[in-house]
């Protein structure tokens, strides 16, 4: 038997790795795991290169719980060790197995997952003892070492016949939690469900397939059948060849349907469609990435893509290597490229993890691109979909946004879509001003703003339909690329003034008339919110018009949905324009109406509908109105 003490650095590491090695105890199990992966895929290396002399065999890994004698074991059929094995690997903490692999076989790399020393240790986050039971595929005895979380340790010889690696936890009492089923099951699911090794965990009862079951008929005719024969079979709880790792050639659409139930069990919306990532040069990764549907209140529900190094899982934060408008998304990413244990500070500093990054923006553009060739119209059905993505996109990413100008779409409330420039193209001739202002005319709500959609329409102009909450923003950008392109609201101001042109409307009521009136009716409405302007337009044109100036109304949505707006405008007060139609026949009559309670009462009635129109009408107003629209009609 041999005694010695750890070859590390620090007096009683044990308390250290327990407390500040990671943040998260259950991580031991991925860590134990991985190594015995890494051990089987050694091996299969080495036979492939002929210099392991033995039949590969079942692969096959085991996780055990005894809750009587309170320990998990985590067993692999992998390469094993010698003695002086694990004096090197084990007891001089300093040095990694799969680093010394690594380097030595580096012109025919094996995909080895992590580094076996530090990892290896994460079992004492739970375990006040730990015992290796390991046989080598070499010819040499087995080991068995033993320790107890002290920088004591025994090794001697054992009579272990098997090929592998025996790893038993004697869970401390702080740690009982991990000896139940439910637990480790959950913790086998959520890191190495696509392990590249089967993992066994426990055994299961399924129907025998060889097994048919017998129908007879009594003397009556009735008919039996016999039940069907069960068998025992190991319960395998991960896929070893998921989606990402074959090539898009070998799957077709109900595969990558499948695989995202598989991903998402709870996900009853299939996805709108799927990129396939497959890169080996300059860094290595694969993934498929799904566009979700989104909601339209911008609930940008993030952490649904998985991150997996080899295909053990490593994180759902994917800050710093997926592009922040892209973790909408849900999907997978794969990478050997990325370690392991990782902090965010140290993926966003590292180069590798940048390359990714535009690598998987490039991919994105390029499949939305795709797409939109392929089959414009289906494109379009999906737009309102996914355009909160591009749209964020486009905002966050310049190399996006010259990309995405060519699929983005701009829908108009006729249902009809438009690319910028088939837009810029279409309305340039009839939508530019006397100013040479290129104005593109938008609604937000097409019911809400029927009115004043109607009124542009009528004079042949495009009005788009732009409702997501950042469309804001996108307009900013947009007018800042464009020369003399100007997005303004149809309820921003009457038609005539949206789009000035060189041929004014004559006022039919003289200057002096005109004053008169816009102080009868700025004594009648709220002077703090309203400002009341004359406007001579066309007389079949409403009497009254409420307008939100485009420039207030913006920077206030624009601060309500964060990253831009100026500041303070999100609490300031509501201000609105009372345009009136001086051309009007009802304008007129309000002019000259004798009687001052019917004056209030024509005023009241058509600022009340020009308040209805724009959705401004609630509460005891309503009321009034209501009340008073009857009596008009008595």
């Amino acid at each position: 038997m041999a005694k010695g003490n750890i070859n590390v650095s620090v007096e009683n590491i044990f308390p250290l790795i327990k407390k500040f090695l990671y943040s998260d105890h259950e991580i031991f199990l991925r860590e134990l795991i991985s190594n015995g992966t890494d051990a089987t895929s050694k091996l299969k290396h080495l036979i492939s290169i002929g210099e392991a002399k033995t039949e590969l065999g079942d692969t096959k890994m085991e996780v055990s719980i005894d809750k009587d004698a309170k320990t998990i074991t985590i067993k692999d059929q992998g390469l094993g060790m010698t003695a002086d094995e694990v004096e090197k690997y084990i007891n001089q903490i300093a040095f990694s197995g799969a680093e010394e692999f690594l380097d030595k076989y580096k012109d025919n790399e094996a995909g080895i997952i992590g580094h076996f020393g530090l990892g290896f240790y994460s079992a004492f986050m739970v375990a006040d003892k730990v015992e290796i039971k390991t046989k080598s595929f070499k010819d040499a005895p087995a080991a068995h070492w033993t320790c107890d979380g002290s920088p004591e340790y025994t090794l001697v010889e054992t009579d272990k016949s098997d090929r592998g690696t025996e790893i038993i936890l004697h869970v401390a009492e702080d740690s009982l939690e991990f000896l139940e089923e439910s637990k480790i099951e959950g913790l086998l699911n959520k890191y190495n469900r696509f392990n590249q090794v089967p993992i066994k965990f426990g055994t299961k009862e399924i129907n025998d397939p060889e097994f048919t079951p017998k129908t007879t008929k009594d003397k009556d005719g009735k008919e039996t059948t016999e039940p069907h024969k069960q068998i025992t079979v190991d319960k395998i709880i991960n896929n070893t060849e998921p989606a990402w790792t074959k090539a898009p050639a070998d799957l077709n659409d109900e595969d990558y349907d499948n695989f995202y139930r598989e991903l998402y069990p709870m996900q009853f919306e299939e996805s709108l469609f799927h990129i396939h990532l497959n890169v080996d040069y300059p860094f290595n990764l694969t993934g498929i990435l799904f566009f979700p549907k989104l909601s339209q209140n911008m609930d940008m529900q993030k952490d649904k893509i998985q991150l997996y190094q080899n295909q053990v899982f490593v994180t759902d934060n994917v800050e710093g290597i997926v592009p922040d408008f892209l973790q909408m998304l849900k999907g997978v990413i794969d990478s050997p490229d990325i370690p392991l244990n990782v902090s965010r500070s140290g993926l966003q500093a590292d180069g590798a993890v940048k390359k990714i990054s535009g690598y998987i923006t490039k991919k994105v553009a390029d499949k939305l691109t795709s797409l939109f060739k392929k089959d414009r119209p289906d494109f379009e059905k999906k737009w309102n979909d996914i355009k909160v993505i591009i749209e964020y996109g486009m905002l966050s990413e310049d190399k996006f946004f010259d990309k995405a100008k060519k699929f983005a779409l701009y829908p108009t409330v006729a249902d009809t879509y438009y690319t910028f420039d088939e837009l810029i193209e279409k309305t340039k001739d009839s939508q530019t001003d006397k100013d040479g202002n290129h104005v593109i005319l938008y609604a937000a709500h097409k019911e809400g703003q029927h009115s004043y959609i109607q009124e542009a329409t009528a004079k042949g102009y495009e009005v788009l339909l732009l409702d997501s909450p950042i469309i804001s923003h996108l307009m900013q950008k947009l007018e800042g690329a464009g020369e003399k392109i100007k997005f303004t609201r149809v309820d921003a101001d009457h038609i005539d003034n949206l789009i000035k042109k060189d041929d004014n409307v004559i006022s039919k009521l003289s200057d002096e008339e005109k004053e008169t009136l816009k102080l009868i009716i700025e004594a009648a409405v709220p002077s703090k919110t309203y400002t009341v302007q004359l406007e001579a337009m066309d007389s079949a044109s409403s009497p009254f018009i409420i307008t939100v100036p485009e420039f207030m109304r913006r920077m206030k949505e624009m601060q309500a949905s964060g990253g831009g707006g100026m500041m303070g405008m999100g609490n300031f007060p509501d201000m609105y324009n009372l345009v009136v139609n001086t051309n009007s026949p009802l304008v007129s009559e309000i002019l000259n109406t004798k009687t001052e309670k019917k004056q209030k009462r024509l005023i009241s009635q058509a600022f009340d509908l020009a308040k209805l129109s724009q959705n401004l009408l609630h509460g005891e107003e309503l009321t009034n109105f209501i009340k008073r629209s009857y009596e008009l009609i008595k």
